[in-house]
């Protein structure tokens, strides 16, 4: 594992690791090497899955939805 366990996370720092791989996702896609992007996409599923973990009731907007999105519902 690279990194931090996320479950040894707590809330601020979860969040400050996920918008820093968010961030670096595009660079990362573009010029990273084939063990970067996998490094990569493992770190942010890892990240992400802790986060749903932790947040399983949290908000989602209608328009983030495909029913939501068919009827032009905004965000």
């Amino acid at each position: 594992m690279t990194g931090v366990d996320p479950g040894r996370l707590d809330d601020q720092q979860l969040m400050k690791e996920l918008e820093t791989i968010h961030r670096t996702r595009h660079d990362t896609l573009l010029y990273g090497s084939n063990d970067a992007l996998r490094t990569h996409n493992e770190r942010m599923a890892q990240l992400e899955g802790e986060y749903l973990r932790r947040n399983p009731g949290r908000f989602v907007a209608a328009g983030r939805t495909r029913e939501g999105a068919r009827r032009g519902v905004g965000p």
